[in-house]
């Protein structure tokens, strides 16, 4: 059995992941030079999953990536019409379609990836590389909780919503 966590390092945890979201989305984490902040956070995980596991249907990326169908379908049209994803037909049913990377979206994702790289070296360059797979294995453990957390919430029904007494 753990200790329960302090109270205030937990204040601490909140702000400290409060302040990274705002600083990662300052950023995107875009990388550095040319590249940097030239790929927003929907297209380049959207790009890093069809390449990590393959074309796939628009409900299969939905599920994987945790957002809903109109969502992926919304934000994958950009990256058709750019040509950095292509629609083709489903290998074993002819009539479904399949999104994958084009080899401009293979080249313009390993571009942004490499500048990422880039930045995330030198943002721990004075890190130890146990120190970095610490914080990657960390930080991984802490978004696989976040995402279970997110799947197994529901949303908030009208009874679920406390009163609020009437002045």
């Amino acid at each position: 059995m753990t200790t329960p966590p302090d109270r205030g390092l937990l204040d601490d945890l909140q702000h400290q992941v409060a302040v990274f979201a705002r600083r990662a989305e300052q950023t995107r984490l875009g990388g550095v030079g040319q590249v940097r902040n030239s790929m927003d956070r929907a297209a380049y995980l959207l790009l890093n999953r069809l390449d990590r596991e393959g074309p796939m249907g628009v409900k299969a990326l939905a599920a994987g990536m945790g957002i809903d169908s109109s969502t992926v379908t919304r934000q994958v049209a950009p990256l058709v019409d750019t040509g950095l994803v292509k629609r083709a037909s489903h290998p074993e049913d002819g009539r479904a379609v399949v999104l994958e990377l084009s080899p401009r979206g293979q080249a313009r994702l390993d571009e942004v990836r490499s500048s990422r790289r880039q930045l995330m070296a030198l943002l721990t360059e004075d890190w130890t590389e146990e120190e970095r797979t610490l914080f990657c294995g960390l930080l991984t453990r802490f978004n696989t909780a976040l995402s279970a957390r997110h799947h197994t919430v529901a949303p908030a029904s009208p009874q679920d919503v406390p009163e609020v007494p009437s002045s």
